[in-house]
């Protein structure tokens, strides 16, 4: 992998979901996991509502 082509793991969907749950902005959320904006609000849609990491990675 070249740098940028990381992926989000289980573990950052775990994260993602429990900040989520805390009421994170996605600003926020994108911060503490590394991921553009863009990318985490593709992840939420992913993961339903409300967001579930389970959810998420069994889409893929």
């Amino acid at each position: 992998m070249k740098k940028g082509d990381k992926r989000i793991t289980y573990a950052d969907r775990q994260k993602i979901e429990a900040m989520e749950r805390t009421g994170a902005k996605v600003t926020d959320i994108t911060k503490a996991v590394g991921f553009h904006r863009a990318t985490i609000y593709n992840e939420l849609k992913r993961g339903g509502t409300p967001y579930r990491a389970e959810v998420a990675q069994r889409s893929l």
